[in-house]
Parts: C-alpha cells; sequence; structure tokens
C-alpha cells in the first residue's frame, strides 16, 4: 500500500493518511487481516511525526477498519459489510448535500442540480 501526502493540501496530513488507508480497503487492495505498517514505521517511512500517524490509525480503529492486536501491531478489520454500507451511505448523503448547496449557490435549479446528477449517474 502507497500513501503519497499532498504538503500543500487543504486537507490535514493524517486526513491524508486515513483516506487513502479507507480508499485502499474499501477498493480491496488491502485485504482483511492483512498486516499494515507501524505506526512508527509508517511515520519514518513517510517522514512524519509519530503522533500524526498515530492519529490515522487511531480514526481508523474508531472507524472500524482496522484494530489493533497488543504485542503484534495494526490489522485490516474483518469487513462488516452493514456498517461499511451505512457509512458510505452516510459520506454520500453528506457529498450530495454539499454538491446541492453548491448548486444553489451557482444559481441552479433543482431541476437543474438533478439534471447534473444523473448525468454523473449515465457515466
Amino acid at each position: 500500500m502507497k500513501i503519497i501526502l499532498k504538503n500543500k493540501s487543504d486537507v490535514p496530513i493524517y486526513e491524508q493518511i486515513e483516506e487513502q488507508v479507507k480508499k485502499a480497503i474499501l477498493e480491496g487492495r488491502v485485504m482483511e487481516n492483512e498486516q499494515l505498517p507501524s505506526i512508527r514505521q509508517l511515520a519514518r517511512d513517510l517522514k512524519i511525526s509519530v503522533i500524526t500517524t498515530t492519529r490515522a490509525y487511531t480514526d481508523l480503529m474508531e472507524g472500524g477498519y482496522i484494530v489493533s492486536v497488543a504485542g503484534k501491531g495494526y490489522f485490516v478489520a474483518q469487513r462488516n459489510n452493514e456498517l461499511l454500507r451505512e457509512r458510505m451511505l452516510c459520506e454520500m448523503e453528506e457529498c450530495i448535500e454539499k454538491a446541492v448547496v453548491s448548486g444553489r449557490n451557482a444559481g441552479l435549479s433543482d431541476n437543474e442540480i438533478i439534471k447534473y446528477l444523473k448525468s454523473v449517474l449515465e457515466e
């Protein structure tokens, strides 16, 4: 699993790590029960603070994406498909709400917003 950080991004580094690990898990590039780099190793590899990697791993554990096994390290959690589905639906709803607000701020009507949504679905 390769993590690429963008220092000029408005997104904090720990969130960049978290999002890339989540994406790798959801896309199946990192499998259930697969061991992840230790917090210290990841910090060393990315040349960042251990505090930053700890924050990313803590958030991933709270989200149910990874688990910590005492004395062994961090592993990809077994997929709870229902829980992951709920999280993805929640994320989708937030994105749609944001898109609707942006569309309305741009002066689009609801019908125009729906038209854009349909065009995205058809791609």
